[in-house]
């Protein structure tokens, strides 16, 4: 058996500067579309190069290979998450709960309040049921066609549903990563949920601050006439009204009684191809294949949930809006999630974040750089292995000792994993987050990134926090901990 050599930090920084590379001319060459196929291209080859590191070090191919199949492993629920999501797309729109939700939005909601009332809208939900990924691809999809009816900002509107959507999810004691940090830190839940009150309510408040300006800026006045012909259009296409909303109203049922995102998720979809037979019976005749006899409503459902559906109104605005959904838009995401998942996994199996990691622990001398390094490591994870339950677990294992050498309460590790890798994962476009919000909103990453404002002020605030009141141990020092036990 060959034996294996300690990666030195040149090890570890070698594949991490190849991606950086790639990357960054991956987004010079290609643009928005960058995510289509370059960025994959880019972390495949990184991925490559940090195997022949494992290479030169003495791993064989088969351990490496352990490696990356154990990161597709770990990417799988969200793929298949993500292919549910499409099916409810299709289907949700097919069955005209999508139009109703475009249709009452637009007859109510002015543009003036539109950001700041979507980030509340979105911030109660996801607190009740504790998952952004829902909230974004149920109510999150409406509110980005009632933004297009209003002629109002794609990007902004997206950062107003994440920032939301991530302050419910970061403090409901529902939502997974809630669980998950303290878990890592070995913290309780609800002191982790309490003290992250400190850094969440003040950001969220900057934020909504912020999205009132945004919306007063908008005038949403000259948009009356082609609101109108889009109303006009929704009604002419679809039979409209409160009862399509049942389907939303399950899913949110199913996220509450905790069920897994998969199988409520793809519940919602098949129940949307139900309520699309029964109350849509035009657009049913309208899409049905005659070859197919008496099963082309069969079929046309079906064709919602893999391919999703093509508007044809005649409004180019609607078309678009409408012309989406279906298993296999989501395709390009999932092969984007399996390529980031094969590197982050073979710089796990490598041992070359944990090399990274401590390396930072060198630099953090008193309790805030730690605190800041943390979260520094937590931004860092997410941006190398592509998946925030890495940012979470893997700096919570590498942090925890360290916390409690200094004799720090595991909350404020628990805090400091989820202001860095929770809320930072949907600003990575190659993120299993970023890659979500990216294919569910119709928005780039690098679009809605700037307009995050609840994602991006959470670190910073964290930070600026541990500088100016910097926890105090209140837990005695390992040393003491070690003499006790000798004792």
């Amino acid at each position: 058996m060959t034996d294996t050599r300690s990666p030195s930090l040149l090890d570890a920084l070698l594949p991490i500067g190849v991606l950086v590379l790639l990357l960054g001319l991956s987004v010079y060459l290609y643009g928005d579309s960058s995510s289509s196929g370059p960025n994959q291209i880019a972390l495949m080859s990184a991925a490559f190069v940090a195997g022949l590191v494992g290479l030169k070090n003495g791993l064989q191919w088969a351990q490496i290979e352990e490696g990356i199949l154990a990161g597709i492993h770990m990417a799988m629920k969200a793929n298949l998450i993500l292919l549910a999501v499409g099916a409810l797309i299709g289907t949700w729109i097919l069955s005209g709960t999508v139009p109703t939700m475009i249709w009452l939005g637009l007859k109510q909601i002015s543009a003036e309040y539109f950001y700041v009332t979507s980030c509340l809208i979105c911030a109660l939900t996801a607190l009740s049921i504790g998952s952004s990924w829902t909230v974004a691809g149920t109510l999150g999809i409406g509110l980005m066609g009632v933004a297009a009816g209003l002629g109002l900002d794609p990007a902004i509107t997206a950062g107003a549903i994440i920032s939301g959507a991530y302050f419910g999810d970061k403090l409901s004691p529902l939502s997974d990563t809630t669980n998950l940090a303290p878990a890592a830190a070995g913290a309780e839940l609800f002191a982790h949920i309490r003290l992250m009150l400190r850094t969440t309510v003040p950001a969220l408040g900057i934020a909504l601050v912020l999205f009132f300006i945004l919306g007063q800026q908008a005038d949403g006045s000259h948009d009356t006439a082609r609101i109108a012909e889009v109303l006009r259009a929704l009604e002419s296409q679809f039979s409209l009204g409160w009862h399509l909303l049942l389907p939303v109203a399950l899913l949110l049922f199913l996220a509450v009684r905790q069920w897994a995102a998969f199988p409520a998720v793809f519940v919602a979809a098949l129940l949307g191809g139900v309520f699309a037979v029964v109350f849509q019976p035009e657009v049913m005749t309208r899409l049905a294949d005659p070859a197919a006899g008496s099963l082309a409503p069969l079929k046309t459902v079906w064709t919602a949930l893999f391919a999703g559906y093509e508007s044809s109104s005649g409004n180019p605005e609607l078309d678009g809006l409408l012309s989406k959904g279906g298993m296999a838009s989501m395709l390009t995401t999932v092969w984007l999630i399996i390529c980031a998942m094969c590197f982050g996994g073979v710089l796990e199996k490598l041992g070359l974040l944990q090399r990274l990691l401590q390396s930072t622990l060198h630099l953090a001398k008193s309790t805030s750089s730690l605190i800041a390094s943390t979260i520094a490591t937590t931004i860092g994870t997410n941006i190398i292995t592509a998946d925030q339950y890495i940012a979470l677990v893997l700096p919570g294992r590498m942090y925890r000792a360290e916390y409690e050498k200094r004799g720090l309460a595991p909350v404020n590790l628990s805090r400091a994993l989820e202001d860095g890798g929770t809320l930072t994962s949907v600003l990575v476009p190659w993120n299993t987050c970023g890659a979500y919000m990216a294919a569910t909103l119709g928005v780039a990453t690098l679009s809605y990134l700037p307009y995050c404002f609840f994602n991006l002020l959470m670190p910073l605030l964290a930070i600026t926090l541990a500088f100016i009141f910097p926890p105090q141990a209140i837990m005695p020092v390992q040393a003491e901990r070690d003499d006790q036990s000798q004792a």
